[in-house]
């Protein structure tokens, strides 16, 4: 009698202890879930709006030279003019043969892309370097070059420059004066990327709330010779204060997304300084009631940047995010954070002044 009576509870047991291992098999252990793995999906019920066109015609202030030919550079005219992007800058970098090459790709399309330089820091170890430096910014002048970008500097100097980067040379080194002058003579701004956003100098852990992003664009401080974000902020501050004349942008908001007053600071004291956007909206979007305060209140100092690829979807981001009042909605594609976004809701004002015033004012040469 004993073991009829058990034999119920042995059944369903077993039923359980089954039922309960198909499920743990079908569902993934949560414990061991991967912060690169982690793609949230909104489950708020609110409005998901679609922007496929700026609502006023737009300057890419920030953009490169991607297309690999003339196909995809009219493939890109196309995407452009489906989004409302009236005239897109590209940054090369170069001087030399590849700037002539680069500057011959986009000939076709002369009012829809303008394409800037860079400095040619060849032989600056040696006496005389300035002035052949100087003749071939005037040589890519002539060529059809209008401004000079992308500088960079992470820490250890001007690297982005081809074909020869200017390691150690810093935007406010003496031997950059002649260059930085010529730039004012010739009305040619300056697009400068110095330092990364706070996150990129934050251990790489679990306190690091940009973690997944900052693991991709470390910086490592222990390097001989480099230099830190405020020093490098400093290094801009001193070459736009010490250079009037020269109009300066500051890509990325000058990489201080997680303090804007840094370069609030900078905007009230300079007034040849604006900044771009450029593949910082992820970052903006998070605190979107402060950045709105933001740009609104330094709305003729900004312009509209991309620097995320000719892909129609990415403009459409960048429209929902400063258009837009959305709430709590994720681009997993276009960033590496894992944290939900917010739409600006920028005032038309504004966005006329971002999408293109502020930049035909530097353009108007």
């Amino acid at each position: 009698m004993k073991i009829k009576s058990l034999y119920p509870l042995t059944f369903f047991a077993v039923l359980q202890v089954v039922s309960l291992v198909a499920f743990s098999q079908s569902e993934p252990d949560v414990n061991n879930l991967k912060l690169k793995d982690y793609r949230p999906v909104s489950i708020y019920k609110v409005p998901q709006t679609n922007v496929e066109k700026a609502k006023f015609a737009a300057i890419d202030f920030h953009s490169h030279d991607y297309p690999k030919s003339d196909a995809e550079v009219d493939e890109w005219v196309k995407t452009m003019d489906n989004a409302g992007i009236a005239k897109t800058i590209i940054l090369s970098y170069s001087t030399g043969k590849r700037l002539d090459s680069v500057i011959d790709k986009y000939s076709r399309y002369k009012n829809r892309f303008e394409v800037w330089c860079g400095f040619d820091y060849t032989d600056n170890d040696k006496p005389g370097w300035e002035k052949k430096a100087v003749a071939e910014l005037e040589r890519c002048y002539k060529k059809g070059a209008r401004g000079v970008g992308e500088l960079g500097d992470k820490g250890l100097g001007e690297f982005y420059s081809t074909p020869t980067p200017g390691w150690g040379i810093h935007i406010d080194d003496a031997r950059m004066k002649p260059l930085i002058e010529k730039c004012g003579e010739l009305h040619m701004p300056i697009s400068i990327h110095v330092a990364e956003d706070a996150w990129m100098y934050q251990k790489p852990d679990s306190t690091n709330d940009g973690l997944m992003n900052s693991s991709k664009w470390q910086v490592d401080l222990t390097k001989k010779g480099i230099i830190g974000h405020d020093e490098l902020i400093t290094t801009l501050e001193n070459a736009v204060r010490n250079n009037p004349k020269t109009t300066f942008i500051a890509c990325h908001l000058a990489n201080t997304c997680s303090d804007l007053s840094v370069l609030g600071r900078l905007f009230d004291k300079y007034p040849n300084l604006y900044a771009d956007i450029a593949a910082r909206y992820g970052e903006l979007a998070p605190i979107p009631r402060y950045v709105h305060a933001f740009i609104e209140k330094y709305n003729n100092r900004l312009v509209y940047g991309t620097d995320m690829g000719p892909d129609k979807e990415m403009y459409h981001t960048t429209f929902r995010i400063l258009e837009t009042a959305d709430e709590h909605f994720y681009e997993h594609n276009q960033f590496g954070y894992h944290w939900p976004l917010y739409g600006l809701s920028l005032t038309d004002a504004t966005l006329k002044k971002l999408y293109s015033e502020n930049g035909k004012k530097i353009l108007s040469r």
